[in-house]
């Protein structure tokens, strides 16, 4: 019998909290599973930093993961044998769901940031390289771990394949919308996923929806913008991306001005060098990046010192709302007032800003164009999801920025109390 055919002699199950049991019996994602590459992702946390607003966010992407890619194995033997599918392409879904994420580093997009990564270029690098995961797709056929990298990277000729797992309705959504409300003990993110699956239809370029099941999309649809600011965005949680970031900032700066640390990071080397190997990325997670933050809580650099105490102890900056489109000078005279006071404002002052467009429906010639969620009407006609859901249509296109100024509270409140500088700050930031 041919690999990709080849089935374990008797089921394999995971217990999951979200989708009860997550099934497998093709041998060829047994043995993904049991990769190196993928295990690793038991040490990177499906949240980030999320943890220290919801306690319960311990989740790893190797459970999302396998959430992502049981819902696309339930979805394809929904689609089995109706036209527009080929199940022929059903090992590629599923290798493809399971190892979407594959290349997501410590602490994911804040990681991305300071580094200039993509974890996505990652995930294509460990596909396609000298890895166990390459060497296990490869057995499939030589040209299966090239098509597993398109499904990923959206470039696959089957657009319906890829729309499984990247779309406005998609298997990822689906499973992080839900994994991260369970954990985060949210309500937010719960949503009829039984229905949605029921009414799934396959079509030439895309999954669509039976229009009777519309009001479990609409459902789908609030959770997912309930989740983005009630939990993606929370202001706790980016209080700790921004000491992250400025922690990792800070260590490459010192790096790069020949700073001796007590000691060596050279699981950073390659990444403070902005020459990152695929060796060096897959050797890094969470665990390894938290234990170099508890040995440089004991730095000689003051700024590191404090901003790892401030992480790993969880005394977070403080926040106010703050717009610097319209409060630049206000700004620009905070920045020089923490200089004054001996606070370094490259690292104690910091705006971030959070933004979300729940849904949309294509526009020709605009950026980021992304492909609305279909209806199939009983007619067989196809209507685009906010022309028939007045509640979808409230939201659609609508971009919603929320803006935030982090600071150290205690550094300020620290200040003098006779300090002309410590009282212009306040009012600053207090009004």
């Amino acid at each position: 019998m041919a690999y990709k055919d080849e089935k374990l002699n008797e089921e394999k199950v995971f217990k999951d909290p979200v989708h009860r049991y997550i099934h497998v019996r093709d041998r060829v994602i047994w043995d993904l599973i049991g990769t190196p590459e993928f295990q690793r992702l038991r040490r990177v946390k499906q949240l980030g930093t999320s943890y220290l607003t919801f306690h319960g966010a311990e989740h790893s992407r190797f459970n999302h993961s396998l959430g992502v890619y049981e819902i696309v194995r339930r979805i394809i033997e929904n689609f089995k044998d109706r036209p527009h599918w080929d199940d022929e392409e059903r090992l590629l879904c599923l290798s493809a769901a399971l190892l979407h994420d594959l290349g997501h580093g410590p602490f994911s997009h804040s990681f991305e940031k300071v580094f200039k990564l993509d974890h996505e270029d990652f995930t294509r690098k460990i596909i396609l390289g000298n890895t166990s995961v390459n060497h296990v797709l490869s057995r499939v056929d030589k040209g299966f771990p090239q098509k597993v990298a398109d499904v990923i990277n959206k470039t696959y000729e089957n657009k319906l394949v890829v729309s499984l797992i990247s779309s406005q309705i998609d298997a990822d959504r689906m499973d992080y919308l839900q994994r991260d409300a369970y954990f985060t003990g949210v309500s937010y993110g719960h949503f009829d996923m039984e229905r949605i699956l029921r009414v799934m239809r396959p079509m030439e370029d895309q999954v669509v929806v039976k229009e009777s099941g519309m009001h479990a999309v609409e459902d789908y649809i609030m959770s997912r913008y309930q989740m983005y600011w009630q939990v993606y965005f929370h202001p706790v949680t980016r209080s700790a991306e921004v000491i992250l970031t400025k922690i990792l900032h800070r260590a490459k700066e010192l790096y790069e001005s020949n700073y001796t640390f007590s000691l060596e990071p050279v699981h950073f080397r390659s990444f403070f060098s902005g020459e990152v190997d695929l060796d060096d990325y897959l050797k890094l997670d969470e665990s390894i990046t938290m234990y170099y933050f508890q040995i440089w809580k004991e730095e000689e650099d003051p700024i590191l010192r404090d901003l790892c105490n401030r992480f790993v102890d969880r005394h977070l900056f403080k926040y106010v709302e703050f717009n610097p489109n319209q409060q630049m000078s206000e700004w620009m005279e905070l920045h020089q007032l923490f200089q004054k006071a001996g606070i370094d404002p490259d690292y104690y002052l910091v705006v971030d800003s959070s933004s979300d467009l729940p849904y949309d429906f294509y526009r020709p010639g605009e950026d980021g164009e992304r492909l609305p969620i279909h209806l199939l009407m009983p007619n067989e006609e196809l209507k685009e999801l906010s022309r028939q859901s007045d509640i979808v249509e409230a939201i659609s296109g609508k971009k919603r920025t929320d803006h935030k100024l982090y600071f150290p509270r205690d550094l300020v409140e620290g200040l003098s109390n006779r300090s002309k500088t410590k009282k212009r700050i306040l009012e600053i930031l207090y009004g």
